[in-house]
Protein backbone atom coordinates (compact mmCIF):
# COMPACT_ATOMS: atom_id res chain seq x y z
CA UNK A 1 0.00 0.00 0.00
CA UNK A 2 2.86 2.37 0.85
CA UNK A 3 4.47 1.69 -2.54
CA UNK A 4 1.14 2.30 -4.27
CA UNK A 5 0.73 5.67 -2.53
CA UNK A 6 4.25 6.70 -3.48
CA UNK A 7 3.86 5.85 -7.17
CA UNK A 8 0.31 7.10 -7.79
CA UNK A 9 0.73 9.60 -10.64
CA UNK A 10 -1.29 12.75 -11.13
CA UNK A 11 -3.38 11.34 -14.03
CA UNK A 12 -3.99 8.19 -11.98
CA UNK A 13 -5.30 10.24 -9.09
CA UNK A 14 -7.61 12.12 -11.43
CA UNK A 15 -8.85 8.91 -13.02
CA UNK A 16 -9.49 7.37 -9.60
CA UNK A 17 -11.41 10.44 -8.49
CA UNK A 18 -13.50 10.36 -11.68
CA UNK A 19 -14.31 6.66 -11.42
CA UNK A 20 -15.31 7.07 -7.78
CA UNK A 21 -17.56 10.00 -8.66
CA UNK A 22 -19.12 8.05 -11.52
CA UNK A 23 -19.84 5.06 -9.28
CA UNK A 24 -21.37 7.39 -6.69
CA UNK A 25 -23.62 9.04 -9.28
CA UNK A 26 -24.78 5.68 -10.55
CA UNK A 27 -25.37 4.22 -7.07
CA UNK A 28 -27.35 7.23 -5.85
CA UNK A 29 -29.42 7.29 -9.04
CA UNK A 30 -30.25 3.60 -8.73
CA UNK A 31 -31.29 4.06 -5.10
CA UNK A 32 -33.59 6.94 -6.01
CA UNK A 33 -34.99 4.90 -8.89
CA UNK A 34 -35.74 2.02 -6.52
CA UNK A 35 -37.74 4.45 -4.37
CA UNK A 36 -39.47 6.22 -7.27
CA UNK A 37 -39.68 3.74 -10.18
CA UNK A 38 -37.04 1.08 -10.92
CA UNK A 39 -37.50 1.48 -14.67
CA UNK A 40 -36.24 5.08 -14.36
CA UNK A 41 -32.68 4.03 -13.45
CA UNK A 42 -30.09 5.74 -15.68
CA UNK A 43 -28.62 2.59 -17.23
CA UNK A 44 -32.11 1.35 -18.06
CA UNK A 45 -33.38 4.61 -19.57
CA UNK A 46 -30.19 5.36 -21.50
CA UNK A 47 -30.06 1.80 -22.78
CA UNK A 48 -33.71 1.99 -23.76
CA UNK A 49 -33.15 5.27 -25.57
CA UNK A 50 -30.23 3.69 -27.46
CA UNK A 51 -32.47 0.78 -28.48
CA UNK A 52 -35.22 3.16 -29.57
CA UNK A 53 -32.85 5.12 -31.80
CA UNK A 54 -30.89 2.22 -33.24
CA UNK A 55 -31.64 1.64 -36.94
CA UNK A 56 -33.45 -1.61 -37.71
CA UNK A 57 -30.49 -3.19 -39.57
CA UNK A 58 -28.22 -2.55 -36.57
CA UNK A 59 -30.79 -4.10 -34.22
CA UNK A 60 -31.00 -7.03 -36.59
CA UNK A 61 -27.20 -7.40 -36.48
CA UNK A 62 -27.19 -7.30 -32.67
CA UNK A 63 -29.81 -10.03 -32.44
CA UNK A 64 -27.96 -12.19 -34.98
CA UNK A 65 -24.61 -11.67 -33.28
CA UNK A 66 -25.47 -11.74 -29.58
CA UNK A 67 -28.83 -13.51 -29.55
CA UNK A 68 -30.64 -13.17 -26.23
CA UNK A 69 -27.49 -11.66 -24.70
CA UNK A 70 -27.88 -8.47 -26.77
CA UNK A 71 -29.29 -6.51 -23.81
CA UNK A 72 -26.48 -7.62 -21.50
CA UNK A 73 -23.92 -6.53 -24.10
CA UNK A 74 -25.64 -3.14 -24.40
CA UNK A 75 -25.70 -2.59 -20.64
CA UNK A 76 -22.04 -3.55 -20.33
CA UNK A 77 -21.24 -1.18 -23.16
CA UNK A 78 -23.03 1.67 -21.38
CA UNK A 79 -21.12 0.96 -18.16
CA UNK A 80 -17.80 0.88 -20.03
CA UNK A 81 -18.56 4.22 -21.70
CA UNK A 82 -19.61 5.67 -18.34
CA UNK A 83 -16.31 4.52 -16.82
CA UNK A 84 -14.29 6.06 -19.66
CA UNK A 85 -16.27 9.29 -19.47
CA UNK A 86 -15.84 9.47 -15.69
CA UNK A 87 -12.11 8.79 -16.00
CA UNK A 88 -11.69 11.61 -18.50
CA UNK A 89 -13.68 14.02 -16.34
CA UNK A 90 -11.55 13.12 -13.33
CA UNK A 91 -8.36 14.03 -15.21
CA UNK A 92 -9.93 17.27 -16.48
CA UNK A 93 -11.01 18.14 -12.93
CA UNK A 94 -7.38 18.24 -11.72
CA UNK A 95 -6.97 21.50 -13.65
CA UNK A 96 -10.58 22.65 -13.88
CA UNK A 97 -12.62 21.38 -10.94
CA UNK A 98 -15.77 23.21 -11.98
CA UNK A 99 -15.52 21.91 -15.53
CA UNK A 100 -15.21 18.33 -14.28
CA UNK A 101 -18.19 18.71 -11.97
CA UNK A 102 -20.24 20.31 -14.74
CA UNK A 103 -19.35 17.37 -16.98
CA UNK A 104 -20.93 14.98 -14.45
CA UNK A 105 -24.03 17.17 -14.35
CA UNK A 106 -24.14 17.13 -18.14
CA UNK A 107 -24.12 13.35 -18.10
CA UNK A 108 -27.03 13.52 -15.67
CA UNK A 109 -28.92 15.66 -18.16
CA UNK A 110 -28.39 12.95 -20.78
CA UNK A 111 -30.00 10.46 -18.41
CA UNK A 112 -32.82 12.92 -17.72
CA UNK A 113 -33.51 13.43 -21.42
CA UNK A 114 -33.45 9.67 -21.99
CA UNK A 115 -35.87 9.09 -19.10
CA UNK A 116 -38.36 11.64 -20.39
CA UNK A 117 -38.14 10.28 -23.95
CA UNK A 118 -39.04 6.71 -23.02
CA UNK A 119 -42.47 5.50 -24.15
CA UNK A 120 -43.31 4.40 -20.58
CA UNK A 121 -42.24 7.71 -19.02
CA UNK A 122 -44.53 8.86 -16.21
CA UNK A 123 -43.34 12.46 -16.38
CA UNK A 124 -40.84 14.58 -14.50
CA UNK A 125 -40.59 12.03 -11.69
CA UNK A 126 -38.58 9.79 -14.01
CA UNK A 127 -35.95 12.53 -14.29
CA UNK A 128 -35.28 12.62 -10.54
CA UNK A 129 -32.91 9.59 -10.32
CA UNK A 130 -30.52 10.86 -13.01
CA UNK A 131 -30.60 14.44 -11.70
CA UNK A 132 -29.99 13.54 -8.06
CA UNK A 133 -27.32 11.02 -8.99
CA UNK A 134 -25.45 13.52 -11.15
CA UNK A 135 -25.51 16.16 -8.40
CA UNK A 136 -24.05 13.64 -5.95
CA UNK A 137 -21.40 12.59 -8.47
CA UNK A 138 -20.49 16.20 -9.28
CA UNK A 139 -20.03 17.03 -5.57
CA UNK A 140 -17.85 13.97 -5.03
CA UNK A 141 -15.66 14.77 -8.03
CA UNK A 142 -15.23 18.39 -6.93
CA UNK A 143 -14.07 17.30 -3.45
CA UNK A 144 -11.89 14.40 -4.58
CA UNK A 145 -10.26 16.46 -7.34
CA UNK A 146 -9.22 19.02 -4.73
CA UNK A 147 -7.70 16.34 -2.55
CA UNK A 148 -5.96 14.80 -5.56
CA UNK A 149 -4.32 18.13 -6.38
CA UNK A 150 -3.16 18.61 -2.79
CA UNK A 151 -1.71 15.09 -2.78
CA UNK A 152 0.77 16.15 -5.45
CA UNK A 153 1.66 19.67 -4.29
CA UNK A 154 3.71 19.08 -1.10
CA UNK A 155 7.51 19.17 -1.57
CA UNK A 156 9.23 15.83 -1.88
CA UNK A 157 10.78 14.51 1.30
CA UNK A 158 8.14 16.12 3.55
CA UNK A 159 5.47 14.29 5.45
CA UNK A 160 2.85 16.57 3.90
CA UNK A 161 2.96 14.77 0.56
CA UNK A 162 2.43 11.37 2.17
CA UNK A 163 -0.29 12.73 4.43
CA UNK A 164 -2.12 14.33 1.52
CA UNK A 165 -1.96 11.12 -0.48
CA UNK A 166 -3.24 9.14 2.48
CA UNK A 167 -6.04 11.67 2.87
CA UNK A 168 -6.94 11.37 -0.81
CA UNK A 169 -6.93 7.59 -0.78
CA UNK A 170 -8.89 7.50 2.45
CA UNK A 171 -11.52 9.79 0.94
CA UNK A 172 -11.69 7.60 -2.15
CA UNK A 173 -12.05 4.45 -0.05
CA UNK A 174 -14.74 5.91 2.21
CA UNK A 175 -16.69 7.23 -0.79
CA UNK A 176 -16.38 3.92 -2.61
CA UNK A 177 -17.70 2.02 0.42
CA UNK A 178 -20.59 4.47 0.77
CA UNK A 179 -21.41 4.17 -2.93
CA UNK A 180 -21.33 0.37 -2.73
CA UNK A 181 -23.67 0.41 0.27
CA UNK A 182 -25.99 2.84 -1.51
CA UNK A 183 -26.09 0.70 -4.63
CA UNK A 184 -26.70 -2.43 -2.56
CA UNK A 185 -29.61 -0.72 -0.77
CA UNK A 186 -31.10 0.31 -4.10
CA UNK A 187 -30.76 -3.23 -5.40
CA UNK A 188 -32.40 -4.60 -2.25
CA UNK A 189 -35.38 -2.25 -2.59
CA UNK A 190 -35.78 -3.11 -6.27
CA UNK A 191 -35.58 -6.81 -5.47
CA UNK A 192 -38.26 -6.37 -2.81
CA UNK A 193 -40.65 -5.06 -5.44
CA UNK A 194 -39.73 -7.97 -7.64
CA UNK A 195 -40.39 -10.43 -4.80
CA UNK A 196 -43.95 -9.12 -4.45
CA UNK A 197 -44.52 -9.89 -8.12
CA UNK A 198 -42.86 -13.29 -7.75
CA UNK A 199 -45.12 -14.08 -4.80
CA UNK A 200 -48.20 -13.16 -6.82
CA UNK A 201 -47.08 -15.52 -9.59
CA UNK A 202 -46.24 -18.33 -7.17
CA UNK A 203 -49.69 -18.04 -5.59
CA UNK A 204 -51.57 -17.99 -8.89
CA UNK A 205 -53.66 -21.07 -9.60
CA UNK A 206 -54.74 -21.34 -13.22
CA UNK A 207 -58.29 -22.64 -13.73
CA UNK A 208 -58.89 -25.54 -16.09
CA UNK A 209 -59.74 -24.53 -19.65
CA UNK A 210 -63.33 -24.54 -20.79
CA UNK A 211 -61.98 -25.60 -24.19
CA UNK A 212 -58.92 -27.86 -23.73
CA UNK A 213 -56.33 -28.24 -26.47
CA UNK A 214 -56.96 -31.23 -28.72
CA UNK A 215 -54.65 -34.12 -27.95
CA UNK A 216 -51.45 -33.98 -29.97
CA UNK A 217 -51.46 -36.94 -32.40
CA UNK A 218 -48.85 -39.55 -31.42
CA UNK A 219 -47.35 -39.31 -34.88
CA UNK A 220 -46.69 -35.58 -34.53
CA UNK A 221 -43.55 -36.26 -32.51
CA UNK A 222 -40.64 -37.88 -34.33
CA UNK A 223 -38.05 -39.60 -32.18
CA UNK A 224 -35.10 -38.28 -34.17
CA UNK A 225 -32.08 -37.24 -32.10
CA UNK A 226 -31.27 -33.57 -32.63
CA UNK A 227 -34.69 -32.48 -33.90
CA UNK A 228 -36.51 -29.65 -32.14
CA UNK A 229 -39.07 -31.10 -29.71
CA UNK A 230 -42.67 -30.64 -30.75
CA UNK A 231 -43.33 -28.64 -27.58
CA UNK A 232 -40.66 -26.12 -26.61
CA UNK A 233 -39.96 -26.04 -22.84
CA UNK A 234 -40.42 -22.62 -21.25
CA UNK A 235 -36.74 -22.41 -20.35
CA UNK A 236 -35.77 -22.88 -24.01
CA UNK A 237 -38.42 -20.68 -25.59
CA UNK A 238 -36.87 -17.74 -27.41
CA UNK A 239 -37.06 -14.22 -26.01
CA UNK A 240 -36.76 -11.16 -28.24
CA UNK A 241 -37.92 -7.78 -26.92
CA UNK A 242 -36.56 -4.32 -26.09
CA UNK A 243 -36.85 -4.55 -22.29
CA UNK A 244 -33.39 -4.15 -20.73
CA UNK A 245 -34.91 -5.15 -17.40
CA UNK A 246 -37.71 -7.71 -17.48
CA UNK A 247 -40.81 -6.10 -15.96
CA UNK A 248 -42.02 -7.90 -12.85
CA UNK A 249 -45.68 -7.02 -12.57
CA UNK A 250 -47.69 -7.76 -9.43
CA UNK A 251 -50.71 -9.76 -10.57
CA UNK A 252 -52.79 -8.36 -7.70
CA UNK A 253 -52.47 -4.77 -8.91
CA UNK A 254 -52.39 -5.45 -12.67
CA UNK A 255 -55.19 -4.01 -14.80
CA UNK A 256 -56.11 -4.19 -18.49
CA UNK A 257 -57.98 -1.33 -20.15
CA UNK A 258 -59.88 -1.73 -23.43
CA UNK A 259 -60.86 1.56 -25.07
CA UNK A 260 -60.71 3.59 -28.26
CA UNK A 261 -62.45 4.02 -31.59
CA UNK A 262 -65.64 2.00 -31.86
CA UNK A 263 -65.45 0.74 -28.27
CA UNK A 264 -68.99 1.48 -27.09
CA UNK A 265 -68.50 -0.15 -23.70
CA UNK A 266 -64.94 0.56 -22.44
CA UNK A 267 -63.84 -1.82 -19.72
CA UNK A 268 -61.01 -2.31 -17.26
CA UNK A 269 -60.31 -5.90 -16.20
CA UNK A 270 -58.43 -7.40 -13.26
CA UNK A 271 -56.61 -10.70 -13.61
CA UNK A 272 -59.21 -12.43 -11.45
CA UNK A 273 -61.94 -11.20 -13.79
CA UNK A 274 -60.12 -12.64 -16.79
CA UNK A 275 -59.50 -15.94 -15.05
CA UNK A 276 -63.21 -16.20 -14.22
CA UNK A 277 -64.07 -16.22 -17.92
CA UNK A 278 -64.14 -19.38 -20.08
CA UNK A 279 -60.53 -20.04 -21.09
CA UNK A 280 -59.20 -21.79 -24.17
CA UNK A 281 -56.06 -23.92 -24.38
CA UNK A 282 -54.22 -24.23 -27.68
CA UNK A 283 -50.88 -25.38 -29.09
CA UNK A 284 -49.55 -22.44 -31.11
CA UNK A 285 -46.19 -21.80 -32.75
CA UNK A 286 -44.81 -18.28 -32.35
CA UNK A 287 -42.21 -16.75 -34.67
CA UNK A 288 -40.15 -13.59 -34.33
CA UNK A 289 -39.76 -11.38 -37.37
CA UNK A 290 -36.05 -11.11 -36.47
CA UNK A 291 -35.60 -14.80 -37.19
CA UNK A 292 -33.13 -15.34 -40.00
CA UNK A 293 -33.62 -18.27 -42.37
CA UNK A 294 -32.84 -21.34 -40.27
CA UNK A 295 -32.72 -19.23 -37.11
CA UNK A 296 -33.69 -20.12 -33.53
CA UNK A 297 -36.42 -17.55 -32.85
CA UNK A 298 -39.39 -19.84 -33.27
CA UNK A 299 -41.04 -22.11 -30.71
CA UNK A 300 -44.18 -24.10 -30.04
CA UNK A 301 -46.01 -24.03 -26.71
CA UNK A 302 -49.37 -24.83 -25.15
CA UNK A 303 -51.07 -21.56 -24.26
CA UNK A 304 -54.00 -20.93 -21.93
CA UNK A 305 -55.93 -17.71 -22.31
CA UNK A 306 -59.05 -15.63 -22.81
CA UNK A 307 -60.41 -15.55 -26.37
CA UNK A 308 -59.78 -12.01 -27.56
CA UNK A 309 -62.62 -11.94 -30.05
CA UNK A 310 -65.30 -12.40 -27.39
CA UNK A 311 -63.69 -9.91 -25.04
CA UNK A 312 -63.64 -7.22 -27.72
CA UNK A 313 -67.19 -8.00 -28.80
CA UNK A 314 -68.40 -7.47 -25.23
CA UNK A 315 -66.83 -4.01 -25.38
CA UNK A 316 -68.82 -3.25 -28.52
CA UNK A 317 -66.00 -3.73 -31.04
CA UNK A 318 -66.95 -4.78 -34.57
CA UNK A 319 -64.40 -5.78 -37.24
CA UNK A 320 -64.12 -3.59 -40.34
CA UNK A 321 -65.89 -6.25 -42.42
CA UNK A 322 -68.97 -5.67 -40.28
CA UNK A 323 -68.80 -1.90 -40.28
CA UNK A 324 -66.43 -1.34 -37.37
CA UNK A 325 -64.58 2.01 -37.58
CA UNK A 326 -61.26 0.68 -36.24
CA UNK A 327 -58.93 -1.47 -38.36
CA UNK A 328 -55.97 -1.55 -35.94
CA UNK A 329 -55.71 -2.85 -32.40
CA UNK A 330 -52.82 -1.25 -30.52
CA UNK A 331 -51.61 -3.26 -27.53
CA UNK A 332 -49.50 -1.38 -24.99
CA UNK A 333 -47.07 -2.97 -22.54
CA UNK A 334 -46.22 -1.75 -19.04
CA UNK A 335 -42.81 -0.71 -20.42
CA UNK A 336 -44.44 1.48 -23.07
CA UNK A 337 -43.99 -0.87 -26.02
CA UNK A 338 -46.79 -0.63 -28.60
CA UNK A 339 -47.73 -3.34 -31.10
CA UNK A 340 -50.38 -2.97 -33.79
CA UNK A 341 -52.53 -5.85 -35.05
CA UNK A 342 -55.21 -5.87 -37.77
CA UNK A 343 -58.61 -5.97 -36.05
CA UNK A 344 -59.91 -8.21 -38.82
CA UNK A 345 -57.24 -10.84 -38.06
CA UNK A 346 -57.89 -10.70 -34.33
CA UNK A 347 -61.64 -11.23 -34.81
CA UNK A 348 -61.77 -13.62 -37.81
CA UNK A 349 -62.22 -16.76 -35.72
CA UNK A 350 -58.59 -17.77 -35.17
CA UNK A 351 -57.49 -18.48 -31.60
CA UNK A 352 -56.27 -14.96 -30.80
CA UNK A 353 -56.05 -14.70 -27.04
CA UNK A 354 -54.85 -12.92 -23.96
CA UNK A 355 -52.63 -15.69 -22.63
CA UNK A 356 -52.25 -16.31 -18.90
CA UNK A 357 -50.56 -19.70 -19.03
CA UNK A 358 -47.72 -21.34 -20.94
CA UNK A 359 -47.09 -25.10 -20.96
CA UNK A 360 -49.22 -25.70 -17.89
CA UNK A 361 -47.95 -22.91 -15.65
CA UNK A 362 -48.48 -19.16 -15.27
CA UNK A 363 -46.56 -17.18 -17.85
CA UNK A 364 -42.87 -16.79 -16.94
CA UNK A 365 -41.83 -13.18 -16.36
CA UNK A 366 -39.64 -13.34 -19.47
CA UNK A 367 -42.72 -14.20 -21.51
CA UNK A 368 -45.14 -11.59 -20.25
CA UNK A 369 -46.55 -12.44 -16.82
CA UNK A 370 -49.27 -11.87 -15.87
CA UNK A 371 -50.88 -11.50 -19.32
CA UNK A 372 -49.65 -11.37 -22.89
CA UNK A 373 -51.39 -11.24 -26.22
CA UNK A 374 -50.86 -13.61 -29.13
CA UNK A 375 -52.46 -13.96 -32.55
CA UNK A 376 -51.67 -17.11 -34.56
CA UNK A 377 -50.31 -16.45 -38.02
CA UNK A 378 -48.77 -13.04 -37.32
CA UNK A 379 -45.17 -12.29 -36.43
CA UNK A 380 -44.70 -11.38 -32.79
CA UNK A 381 -43.95 -7.71 -33.36
CA UNK A 382 -47.52 -7.15 -34.61
CA UNK A 383 -49.34 -9.52 -32.29
CA UNK A 384 -47.54 -10.86 -29.22
CA UNK A 385 -47.49 -7.97 -26.74
CA UNK A 386 -45.96 -9.06 -23.42
CA UNK A 387 -46.81 -7.47 -20.05
CA UNK A 388 -49.87 -5.98 -21.72
CA UNK A 389 -51.81 -3.28 -19.86
CA UNK A 390 -54.07 -1.68 -22.46
CA UNK A 391 -55.77 -2.30 -25.79
CA UNK A 392 -56.74 0.69 -27.87
CA UNK A 393 -58.82 0.46 -31.03
CA UNK A 394 -57.72 2.89 -33.73
CA UNK A 395 -56.78 2.93 -37.42
CA UNK A 396 -53.57 2.27 -39.31
CA UNK A 397 -53.87 5.74 -40.82
CA UNK A 398 -54.07 7.40 -37.41
CA UNK A 399 -51.26 5.69 -35.49
CA UNK A 400 -47.91 3.98 -36.10
CA UNK A 401 -46.81 1.59 -33.32
CA UNK A 402 -43.21 1.28 -32.12
CA UNK A 403 -41.80 -0.96 -34.85
CA UNK A 404 -43.71 0.65 -37.71
CA UNK A 405 -42.10 3.98 -36.77
CA UNK A 406 -38.80 2.18 -37.31
CA UNK A 407 -39.60 1.11 -40.88
CA UNK A 408 -41.03 -2.35 -40.24
CA UNK A 409 -44.18 -3.35 -42.09
CA UNK A 410 -47.61 -2.52 -40.64
CA UNK A 411 -48.95 -5.98 -41.41
CA UNK A 412 -46.81 -9.08 -41.14
CA UNK A 413 -48.31 -12.53 -41.71
CA UNK A 414 -45.87 -15.35 -41.01
CA UNK A 415 -44.04 -16.60 -44.10
CA UNK A 416 -43.73 -20.27 -45.00
CA UNK A 417 -40.42 -21.50 -43.60
CA UNK A 418 -38.50 -24.71 -42.92
CA UNK A 419 -35.33 -25.49 -41.01
CA UNK A 420 -32.78 -28.31 -40.85
CA UNK A 421 -32.09 -29.21 -37.22
CA UNK A 422 -29.89 -32.23 -37.84
CA UNK A 423 -27.21 -32.70 -39.04
CA UNK A 424 -25.81 -29.43 -37.78
CA UNK A 425 -23.76 -27.16 -40.06
CA UNK A 426 -20.23 -28.49 -40.64
CA UNK A 427 -21.09 -31.84 -39.05
CA UNK A 428 -19.00 -34.87 -40.07
CA UNK A 429 -21.40 -37.81 -40.32
CA UNK A 430 -20.22 -41.23 -41.37
CA UNK A 431 -20.99 -42.51 -44.85
CA UNK A 432 -24.20 -44.53 -45.13
CA UNK A 433 -27.72 -43.72 -44.07
CA UNK A 434 -27.94 -40.29 -42.41
CA UNK A 435 -31.22 -38.97 -41.05
CA UNK A 436 -31.85 -35.36 -42.02
CA UNK A 437 -34.63 -33.81 -39.92
CA UNK A 438 -36.15 -30.54 -38.85
CA UNK A 439 -39.31 -28.48 -38.60
CA UNK A 440 -41.45 -26.42 -40.97
CA UNK A 441 -44.17 -23.87 -40.22
CA UNK A 442 -46.79 -21.73 -41.93
CA UNK A 443 -49.23 -20.73 -39.21
CA UNK A 444 -52.90 -20.54 -40.32
CA UNK A 445 -52.04 -22.52 -43.48
CA UNK A 446 -50.20 -25.59 -42.22
CA UNK A 447 -47.49 -27.59 -43.99
CA UNK A 448 -48.40 -30.15 -46.67
CA UNK A 449 -44.98 -31.05 -48.11
CA UNK A 450 -41.28 -30.80 -47.28
CA UNK A 451 -38.56 -31.52 -49.82
CA UNK A 452 -34.81 -32.07 -49.56
CA UNK A 453 -32.12 -31.45 -52.14
CA UNK A 454 -28.53 -32.65 -51.85
CA UNK A 455 -26.06 -30.47 -53.74
CA UNK A 456 -27.58 -29.77 -57.18
CA UNK A 457 -29.67 -32.94 -57.28
CA UNK A 458 -33.43 -33.20 -57.64
CA UNK A 459 -35.85 -32.32 -54.86
CA UNK A 460 -36.85 -35.39 -52.86
CA UNK A 461 -39.93 -35.74 -50.64
CA UNK A 462 -39.27 -35.91 -46.93
CA UNK A 463 -41.45 -37.89 -44.54
CA UNK A 464 -43.83 -35.63 -42.63
CA UNK A 465 -44.83 -36.17 -39.04
CA UNK A 466 -48.58 -36.10 -38.47
CA UNK A 467 -49.93 -32.56 -38.41
CA UNK A 468 -51.32 -31.30 -35.12
CA UNK A 469 -53.04 -28.09 -36.26
CA UNK A 470 -52.39 -25.45 -38.89
CA UNK A 471 -51.13 -23.17 -36.12
CA UNK A 472 -48.23 -25.44 -35.07
CA UNK A 473 -45.00 -26.37 -36.75
CA UNK A 474 -44.57 -29.80 -38.31
CA UNK A 475 -41.61 -32.12 -37.91
CA UNK A 476 -40.12 -33.93 -40.89
CA UNK A 477 -37.31 -36.36 -41.67
CA UNK A 478 -35.43 -37.75 -44.66
CA UNK A 479 -33.17 -40.81 -44.86
CA UNK A 480 -30.17 -39.82 -46.97
CA UNK A 481 -27.71 -42.29 -48.45
CA UNK A 482 -24.64 -40.16 -47.73
CA UNK A 483 -21.48 -40.60 -49.77
CA UNK A 484 -18.01 -39.40 -48.71
CA UNK A 485 -17.12 -35.78 -49.37
CA UNK A 486 -18.58 -32.34 -48.83
CA UNK A 487 -22.30 -31.87 -49.44
CA UNK A 488 -24.85 -29.07 -49.19
CA UNK A 489 -28.30 -30.09 -47.95
CA UNK A 490 -31.20 -27.72 -48.68
CA UNK A 491 -34.83 -27.81 -47.53
CA UNK A 492 -38.04 -26.19 -48.73
CA UNK A 493 -41.67 -26.48 -47.64
CA UNK A 494 -45.08 -26.15 -49.25
CA UNK A 495 -47.96 -24.76 -47.20
CA UNK A 496 -51.64 -25.67 -47.11
CA UNK A 497 -52.46 -22.95 -49.63
CA UNK A 498 -50.18 -24.63 -52.17
CA UNK A 499 -47.49 -21.96 -51.90
CA UNK A 500 -43.95 -23.30 -52.26
CA UNK A 501 -41.40 -21.63 -50.01
CA UNK A 502 -39.52 -19.10 -52.06
CA UNK A 503 -35.80 -19.45 -52.63
CA UNK A 504 -35.45 -15.66 -52.96
CA UNK A 505 -33.27 -14.62 -50.05
CA UNK A 506 -34.34 -11.52 -48.14
CA UNK A 507 -33.34 -10.11 -44.77
CA UNK A 508 -35.69 -9.78 -41.85
CA UNK A 509 -36.53 -6.10 -42.45
CA UNK A 510 -39.29 -5.10 -43.16
CA UNK A 511 -41.59 -8.12 -42.85
CA UNK A 512 -39.53 -11.25 -42.16
CA UNK A 513 -36.76 -13.25 -43.82
CA UNK A 514 -37.28 -15.59 -46.75
CA UNK A 515 -35.17 -18.15 -48.60
CA UNK A 516 -34.15 -21.77 -48.35
CA UNK A 517 -32.21 -23.06 -45.37
CA UNK A 518 -29.16 -25.17 -46.14
CA UNK A 519 -26.29 -26.77 -44.23
CA UNK A 520 -22.89 -27.96 -45.40
CA UNK A 521 -21.59 -31.27 -44.04
CA UNK A 522 -18.52 -33.40 -44.67
CA UNK A 523 -19.27 -37.11 -44.90
CA UNK A 524 -16.36 -39.26 -43.71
Amino acid sequence: MSSFRNTLSRPSRGALAGLTAGCTALAVAELIAALVRPAAGPVTVVGGAVVDRTPAPVKDFAIRTFGENDKTVLQLGILVLLALFATALGIVALRHRYAGALGVLAFGLVGTAAALSRPDSTGLGDAVPSLVGSVAGAAVLYVLAGKAVLAGEAPRGTGARGGSRRGFLTAVAVTAVAATATGALGRMLSDRRGRDAEASRAGLVLPPPASPAPAVPPGARLGVPGISPFSTPNRDFYRVDTALVVPKVDADTWRLRIHGKGVTRPRTFTLDELLARPLIERDITLTCVSNEVGGPYVGNARWLGVPLRGLLAECGVEPPSRGGPADQLVARSVDGMTLGSPVEDVMDGRDAMLAVGMNGEPLPFDHGFPVRMLVPGLYGYVSACKWIESIELTTFAAYDPYWVKRKWARKAPVKTQSRIDTPRPFARPAAGTVTVAGVAWAQRRGITRVEIRVDDGPWQHADLAEQDTVDTWRQWSYRWNATPGGHTITVRATDGAGQVQTEQRTRTVPDGASGHHSVFVTVT
